[in-house]
């Protein structure tokens, strides 16, 4: 059940109303026999690991918080080994499902490379939605446990709601047990009606769609066109390929994030903004700290801080982010693109680091004004360049094609598109590509109000009059209807980190 679906808009609104007239107590339940009715509705059977994943992670943040009430180095081995245990066998299932046939692919490639007559067979399985999510929230509720940053939740229905809640559960934010359990240890004293949260909430969601099937989806037909007939393009071309694809993406990702939030939000439950205008950003390192932030924070936490940080030396400060960048990579999907795509913006932070003193020196010899608007747009603009090359390797199909478009962009020169209308056309009508374009420069506007003023998009019409807020929900109501991209010229599109 995808967000813009039918489905899904029948599915919420009869949640809505269940969830605002059971008695207080029982909201927790009706929630977590929804999350599982959505989650059922992809494969039910698939529901089977979820469950399992709960089971074992709550079992675990119970023996581990049990275990830390005794002394002894026993009692501290055991509650290791109790969370090696909870981490191994959520690893263990993303392994089987998701990373198995990518292990036995390159396998039997090494094996064909020594000329050893013999390959293992992979298995016919399909990727479970959402795994990576869900895994990943229920592990840090498990080391949350253990570091003693929380207690561990006793109430097996109300953990299980925290694994699964729906709004979130297939492509994120990846919660935090601090923020989303509480918040469900609490549902009973969310007030029923709230008028303001209920319309903020509604036009969260409204943003995400007009995110998604205006801007996304349309943005869609031309990255889809360019990229799968790339030889057939110069380098203007492929140049737009990779914007419009750097676009897509954060669109596409952005208004599923948007759309939980908003739905939670009419809930009364606050998740985390998993963005804040990453493309304004004047840094890779900044990057990371405003894109897929619930990800990019969880691997600080646990992987990049356990691994030493910066309190062990520059190298090993390096060989850390590389590793939590390639690793990054990997999870996003079990195929070399994405751990290219990781392990270039590791690179692009270890160099930025390097090679700061250096920069700093430049600037202060020629005067450089570093505060100027100038310097600032210079270095977006920059940081703009280097995600967009990196995304070319999260696109493309195989690294071969990714190193043939980027070649092509370096040899296939052809400046004179750029005058000759033809690329109004790529994957697109002229109409179109119009409305796209307009769309883009509203969201760019959005970003920009909340990057310079910090004024969120449901907070805009704040300190006008009712008619204001009235005019902006009636207007994304229209859009979302009158220019979402859906009918027999576009294909359904499905949310690209589903397939994570």
């Amino acid at each position: 059940m995808q967000f813009n679906s039918i489905s899904f808009l029948v599915f919420f609104p009869i949640v809505l109303l269940i969830y605002f007239i059971i008695p207080k107590k029982l909201r927790y339940i009706w929630l977590l026999v929804s999350s599982y009715y959505f989650y059922m509705s992809w494969n039910a059977k698939y529901a089977v690991l979820i469950a399992f994943s709960t089971l074992v992670t709550y079992l675990c943040g119970i023996i581990i918080e049990q275990m830390g009430l005794e002394n002894g180095k026993v009692w501290i081995k055991l509650r290791r080994f109790t969370l090696f245990l909870g981490i191994a066998a959520n690893l263990g299932i993303l392994f089987v499902y998701k990373y198995f046939n990518f292990a036995v692919d390159n396998l039997n490639f090494i094996l064909g490379r020594l000329n050893i007559a013999y390959t293992y067979e992979q298995f016919d399985i399909l990727l479970p939605v959402g795994i990576s999510f869900y895994t990943f929230q229920a592990l840090g509720y498990v080391i949350d446990v253990y570091r003693k940053n929380i207690g561990a939740e006793y109430n097996i229905f109300k953990y299980a709601l925290f694994v699964s809640f729906f709004p979130q559960l297939v492509a994120g934010p990846i919660e935090r047990s601090g923020n989303l359990m509480r918040q469900i240890n609490n549902i009973d004293k969310i007030k029923l009606f709230n008028y303001e949260r209920i319309v903020k909430g509604f036009m969260v969601m409204m943003w995400g769609y007009f995110l998604k099937v205006v801007i996304a989806d349309r943005a869609a037909s031309v990255v889809n066109e360019v990229f799968n007939n790339y030889y057939a393009y110069g380098s203007v071309e492929l140049i737009a390929g990779a914007v419009f694809f750097a676009v897509q993406i954060y669109c596409d990702f952005a208004s599923y994030s948007t759309i939980a939030v908003g739905a939670a939000g009419i809930m009364g439950i606050e998740l985390m903004d998993n963005f804040n205008t990453p493309y304004f950003a004047s840094s890779v390192k900044e990057f990371w700290r405003r894109w897929h932030i619930s990800l990019s924070t969880w691997f600080r936490d646990y992987l990049y801080i356990p691994l030493g940080g910066n309190r062990k030396g520059k190298a090993r400060k390096y060989l850390n982010i590389f590793i939590v960048f390639l690793a990054s990579g990997l999870w996003h999907g079990a195929n070399w693109t994405y751990a290219i795509w990781g392990a270039l913006h590791g690179l692009y932070q270890v160099i930025g680091d390097i090679s700061r003193p250096l920069k700093d020196k430049i600037n202060d010899k020629l005067n450089v004004k570093t505060q100027a608007l100038s310097y600032r747009i210079i270095k977006i603009l920059i940081t703009f360049a280097l995600t967009s090359f990196a995304w070319i390797f999260f696109r493309a199909d195989s690294i071969n094609v990714a190193l043939e478009y980027i070649a092509r962009i370096f040899t296939a020169l052809d400046p004179w598109a750029l005058t000759t209308g033809f690329m109004y056309n790529i994957g697109l009508e002229t109409r179109e590509m119009n409305i796209l374009l307009i769309a883009v420069f509203v969201m760019f506007i959005v970003d920009l109000l909340k990057y310079k003023r910090n004024i969120r998009f449901e907070n805009i019409a704040d300190n006008q009059n009712s008619w204001v807020r009235g005019a902006v929900i009636f207007a994304l109501i229209a859009a979302v209807v009158i220019f979402g991209a859906y009918g027999y010229s576009f294909d359904a599109q499905q949310f690209i980190y589903f397939q994570f």
